[in-house]
């Protein structure tokens, strides 16, 4: 079933997420759900609090990203391959020095700005059957997990912006918040919840 997503002003994008147990209420159902509805909004990720749910899960799936300009063969299989849950993530750490990606989301369409993040992260988490996982992610994959790691810390990557960015941003993330904005898949809107 595809969900709606939740847009920029909604509150529950903004508080740290809860970690879950294996005994979650239909949990296979809520991670079909979230492929369902990422897929339907083409993105490359999605996190529980992006569909209304305060609790520690995301899906990644990187294959959209092979066809990134500069890429080598080797970073092309890993992109096409990457497709994962992660339940109860936490990054241990991440190295290598911070580098520029334009970056967007699907609870603030219309808006993408280059975010800095650190180019290798490792990270545990539990995968869908809650069998506990190991990685070592660098490039693109490593971003797009920070990215939805973010999103259950309470964090957008507006937040990673600079003050001045975010205050000629301030109209736009405000019309957001209305429902003031085109986009091609379901959503809910704080202040304007009949759109």
């Amino acid at each position: 079933m595809i969900l709606p997503i939740v847009s920029y002003g909604t509150p529950v994008l903004k508080k740290v997420a809860d970690e879950i147990t294996s005994d979650y209420p239909r949990l296979n159902k809520l991670i079909e759900n979230m492929w369902e509805t990422m897929y339907a909004s083409n993105g490359v990720g999605l996190a529980a609090p992006q569909i209304g749910l305060s609790i520690r899960i995301f899906v990644i799936d990187t294959s959209p990203f092979v066809d990134e300009e500069n890429m080598d063969e080797e970073e092309i299989k890993t992109l096409k391959s990457f497709k994962k849950v992660f339940i109860n993530p936490k990054i241990l750490n991440e190295n290598g020095l911070p580098w520029e990606f334009n970056e967007g989301c699907l609870s603030i369409p219309e808006i993408r700005e280059d975010v800095s993040r650190k180019e290798e992260i490792s990270i545990t988490f539990f995968n869908e059957n809650f069998e506990l996982q190991k990685l070592i992610l660098n490039g693109l994959v490593a971003r797009v997990v920070q990215h939805e790691y973010d999103h259950i810390e309470g964090i957008l990557f507006t937040d990673r912006l600079s003050s001045l960015k975010k205050r000629l941003l301030k109209k736009k993330l405000n019309a957001i918040s209305k429902g003031a904005v085109s986009v091609d898949y379901l959503m809910k809107y704080p202040k304007n919840p009949k759109r």
